[in-house]
């Protein structure tokens, strides 16, 4: 057996960023909080946690406190409330999804309605809504399109959660200009996810099964996912090597592993080892 690890298997730029500025913020010692979890993925969550930074659900008295924002950003309102309760603010928000903010109100100060393709209750997706004077209408999957809001729309700007699945977006894309006579689309997916989906459309037809590394709670991971498991029905979504079963590699002779943009290098040699030790796979 031989295994293929996609080269842009792990880390983005921007989870990478967003890890490196929380542990640099440790070393001030000062109380580190932080609104839910970095980036998401349960190992970096521990680690982050271990580095002494806390988690908070709700804003609190920030005096003497420093508050850090994860890697996916978060809303104008949630800043601008953390400022005037004192808080230090340290910004670990990746840079390709800041670029989206100021895209969204750059459309919207220009007249357009804001129509953001992704998923609801990400926090990226609310973090971009949240950055607006206005609601943005927000879809994530070709079947859930409101006409109902989207035909009196005269002119409208369309971006992106920066993890989508392109597929998905085109669907979505095309009723849109079929209803809307202005449509500003702007394709806010990174390059870091067109990358892994490139590599994605082809290492399933060139593996006897595909193993993707990630959290349940990622969605870069998930669409990794979606666009593998059609093309390789032995295709399986884990997060940690306790879940690699050895039937799924009895007779395969190829093994593609990939991983989400929030895995850590530690939990894919860990699952390739894992590999290794039941197979005996180069």
């Amino acid at each position: 057996m031989k295994i293929h690890l996609a080269k842009s298997a792990g880390f983005c730029f921007g989870v990478r960023k967003a890890i490196t500025i929380a542990l640099e913020t440790v070393k001030t010692k000062k109380p580190i909080f932080m609104l839910g979890d970095i980036v998401h993925n349960e190992e970096v969550v521990r680690q982050i946690q271990r580095a002494g930074i806390k988690k908070i659900s709700r804003l609190s008295s920030g005096a003497g406190k420093t508050l850090l924002i994860r890697a996916h950003g978060c809303s104008a309102k949630t800043l601008k409330k953390a400022l005037k309760l004192g808080y230090t603010i340290i910004d670990a928000t990746c840079p390709m999804v800041k670029e989206i903010h100021a895209i969204a109100s750059k459309l919207e100060n220009s007249g357009c309605q804001i129509i953001i393709i992704g998923d609801k209750l990400h926090d990226e997706v609310q973090g971009i809504a949240g950055g607006l004077k206005s609601k943005a209408i927000i879809i994530d999957k070709f079947k859930n399109i409101p006409l109902e809001k989207i035909k009196d729309i005269q002119r409208a700007g369309v971006l992106v959660q920066s993890t989508q699945n392109l597929d998905n977006v085109r669907k979505i894309l095309n009723v849109l200009r079929k209803y809307i006579p202005r449509v500003e689309f702007h394709n806010t997916i990174c390059n870091p996810t067109r990358i892994k989906q490139g590599e994605v459309k082809t290492m399933p037809l060139e593996n006897d099964i595909m193993i993707i590394i990630g959290s349940k709670t990622s969605a870069n991971t998930k669409r990794i996912y979606e666009i593998a498991k059609p093309l390789n029905k032995h295709s399986y979504w884990i997060s940690s090597a306790l879940e690699i079963k050895k039937i799924w590699l009895k007779n395969a002779k190829n093994v593609g592993i990939t991983a989400g943009a929030s895995t850590p290098e530690s939990s894919i040699k860990e699952i390739i080892a894992r590999i290794k030790a039941i197979s005996g796979a180069q």
